[in-house]
């Protein structure tokens, strides 16, 4: 049984997704994990912390950042990815980057998940790249590029118009053969702060489009402008979203705080088991 097939077993326990950033300006760990001795040493501690996939990302998709090139993403990621599928053979590897260049060169050294932000870059190359290989694929709906996200952010309906993006994008892949999708709402990624609270309101509707779906809240701008904080004191309101985010149907919760979303998934599990029809 692969991956995808043990994510839709009926009655399987939402897993965590484990955020690991090899980027100098990730707006909460930026250039925390750069070097590969503590890059491994951080993975090492979420896994033994219960992560159940560990989710690498070379280049910063946060807004206003700057784009680096493929050779630039390449050699963040390659080294630091070629060591974990030697130490953690077992451990679920997913790579964050939306260019096919990436993905082919990751897939060949083993990753089980493509976590693609940006799906209309060069979609026709990504979409043949992963139906060959026939791994997991993340969905995200974001309007616009990475660089532009958040300005002038409009929408004909909000809610409407990220449903048929979803639609529309999970037909055009089976109808290519391909099932193993999983949705992405993408919480901060062309959403206003009020839009992402809709977005987390929203799931059921998007679970009704019957593909896993992925919530990434973890330390988000929504939050910690909300509570006027900071990111690195935005971890209750986490907790908070993904308990909701959870309670809603998702089956991945993306977060850097591995230890409290396992204690999270634990209580939610305890409560859906003990539930009184």
């Amino acid at each position: 049984m692969n991956f995808y097939e043990k994510l839709t077993k009926k009655n399987t326990s939402p897993l965590i997704m484990a955020i690991v950033n090899i980027t100098p300006d990730s707006f909460y760990d930026g250039g925390k994990y750069n070097d590969k001795k503590s890059c491994i040493k951080h993975i090492e501690k979420l896994i033994n912390e219960g992560a159940d996939i560990i989710d690498i990302g070379a280049c910063s998709s946060r807004p206003g950042s700057s784009q680096i090139s493929i050779k630039e993403e390449e050699s963040r990621l390659i080294p630091i990815l070629e060591k974990v599928k030697t130490l953690f053979p077992e451990t679920i590897i997913s790579v964050d980057t939306y260019r096919y260049q990436i993905a082919k060169k990751a897939i060949e050294l083993g990753a089980d998940i493509i976590n693609d932000i940006y799906v209309e870059y060069e979609k026709e190359k990504k979409f043949s790249l992963i139906q060959k290989h026939n791994i997991s694929y993340v969905l995200m709906h974001m309007i616009k590029s990475p660089v532009d996200m958040q300005k002038n952010i409009t929408y004909d309906d909000f809610e409407l118009d990220i449903l048929n993006f979803f639609k529309k994008h999970v037909k055009e892949l089976k109808n290519r053969g391909f099932n193993n999708i999983i949705l992405d709402p993408g919480i901060g990624f062309g959403k206003t702060i009020d839009q992402n609270y809709i977005l987390i309101n929203m799931l059921p509707k998007i679970c009704q489009i019957q593909q896993p779906v992925l919530m990434g809240t973890s330390r988000k701008s929504f939050i910690y402008n909300t509570l006027k904080t900071t990111p690195k004191n935005a971890l209750t309101g986490t907790i908070v979203t993904n308990t909701i985010c959870l309670m809603n149907g998702a089956k991945i919760i993306r977060v850097h705080d591995v230890k409290e979303a396992k204690e999270t998934v634990k209580i939610i599990n305890l409560i859906k088991q003990n539930h009184l029809d």
